[in-house]
């Protein structure tokens, strides 16, 4: 089961703004007529009930909106480029990696509809028609459009499912899961039979809940042995858990405390989650005749657990009912705790905070931003109509908006890439780093 991959997405860049002049017959002085460039397309990650896994991305991980389109004449806006929207399954989480490979959790997308833009698109350029001044009456200069956000995601699918069966391999979680709902997992007398997690649904009472069953629990599982951590992440949304002994192991108490260790070396909230702890093949002639000293180990222990035998639908009922009991004040917590922290499920990206480009060393001011970097190596600042251009790059890209913030005062260098100058507050310029 693909359950974790990490994509490379790219939003669509801004179409340039158009440099064009009206020129039509019986108007004179037609002017500039550039329009401005469309927006770039954003990438949308979207939850979809219809998925259950994210095997769409097994071999494509690489993906890129559509550009905006260029300005043209006659002050015509460019095409925004359409949007990309990737869907994967409901229980989806979606982690931003940044370049040191840290991941910030962006949004849980749990129920179908929801949604969360992961890069956005570039805005379209200014065309010429923006650049008319009174000592200017026809610009040949215009924006480039800015380019779409660069991003590397993790998405981590953890299934939906309130109640969860866990237990060393052979215990009858399979067997179990199958006998109290409808879902067909494998069944067979071998270790780590279930390869993937299963679920299925149970009637009780005129209503139901999901029941997954978790494999690949055995020791050492947290750290990726046997089935490892690739499936213990689908614990994480289970509210309840059904705990799943063999009777005919040697010691089922000791079964227990392991693969409890397991779960809280894993997430210490795990080992908390209420549990119903179930001694199953109970019909087997030699777990009836240790019932005594089964029950006698684990009320030591304080606890009372249930006798079953899944593949003889023996207890089942009480299993279901005792299971259905505990799983209603967990949903009632587990909806309270949701609402409290409602507000901060989904992290929508936000813009790029501007002051922290802005690096101040005195009265120096270091600017880090690539776009005016490459910007640069394309003008000649000695032309009038390239330093005009780059003027407006400083304005559109709320550089100078940047440099104010962090206290720029005329008389200040200001330094971007290999080239620098000097700050200058021109009041009829509303205070621009005009160079």
């Amino acid at each position: 089961m693909l359950d974790r991959v990490e994509l490379q997405l790219k939003a669509g860049d801004g179409g340039r703004g158009a440099i064009t002049f009206r020129r039509e017959k019986f108007i004179p002085y037609g002017g500039p007529f550039g329009g401005d460039g469309g927006k770039g397309g954003h990438i949308i990650i979207k939850a979809d009930e219809s998925l259950d896994t994210l095997r769409a991305y097994k071999y494509k991980r690489s993906f890129k909106a559509e550009n905006g389109g260029g300005g043209m004449t006659k002050n015509k806006h460019g095409k925004n480029g359409e949007s990309l929207t990737l869907s994967v399954p409901l229980g989806t989480l979606v982690y931003l990696k940044s370049n040191t490979g840290s991941l910030e959790l962006m949004a849980d997308l749990e129920t179908a509809g929801q949604e969360v833009i992961v890069a956005h698109g570039g805005n379209g350029g200014y065309g010429n028609l923006h650049y008319v001044t009174a000592t200017n009456q026809a610009p040949r200069i215009a924006q480039p459009g800015i380019a779409g956000q660069k991003r590397s995601v993790v998405l981590e699918l953890r299934l939906i499912a309130e109640v969860g069966i866990i237990g060393y391999p052979n215990v009858g979680k399979s067997s179990l899961l199958a006998a109290v709902s409808r879902a067909k997992p494998e069944i067979a007398d071998y270790p780590f039979t279930t390869l993937e997690p299963v679920l299925g649904v149970v009637n009780v009472e005129g209503k139901s809940f999901v029941l997954a069953e978790i494999p690949g629990l055995i020791e050492g599982a947290h750290s990726g042995k046997g089935l490892g951590h690739h499936f213990l992440r689908h614990a994480m949304r289970t509210l309840v858990m059904i705990h799943l002994l063999n009777g005919a192991s040697p010691n089922p108490l000791e079964d227990m405390i392991q693969v409890n260790n397991e779960l809280a070396l894993f997430d210490a909230s795990l080992a908390k989650r209420p549990q119903v702890v179930v001694i199953n093949k109970v019909d087997l002639p030699e777990v009836q005749a240790r019932m005594k000293e089964l029950k006698t180990s684990f009320s030591e222990a304080g606890l009372i657990p249930l006798f079953i035998s899944a593949a003889g639908s023996l207890g089942l009922d009480e299993l279901v009912a005792e299971t259905w009991k505990i799983l209603q004040p967990a949903r009632l917590k587990a909806k309270l705790t949701q609402s409290a922290l409602e507000p901060a499920k989904v992290f929508h990206p936000q813009a790029v905070d501007l002051d922290k480009r802005v690096h101040r060393e005195g009265n120096r001011f270091i600017l880090a931003e690539p776009e005016l970097e490459t910007l640069l190596d394309k003008l000649d600042l000695s032309d009038p109509a390239d330093l005009q251009e780059f003027n407006a790059a400083l304005e559109s890209k709320g550089v100078n908006k940047s440099l104010k913030a962090a206290g720029v005062k005329s008389g200040d260098t200001v330094i971007t890439g290999k080239m620098e100058w000097t700050w200058t507050n021109d009041e009829d310029r509303s205070s621009r780093g005009h160079i």
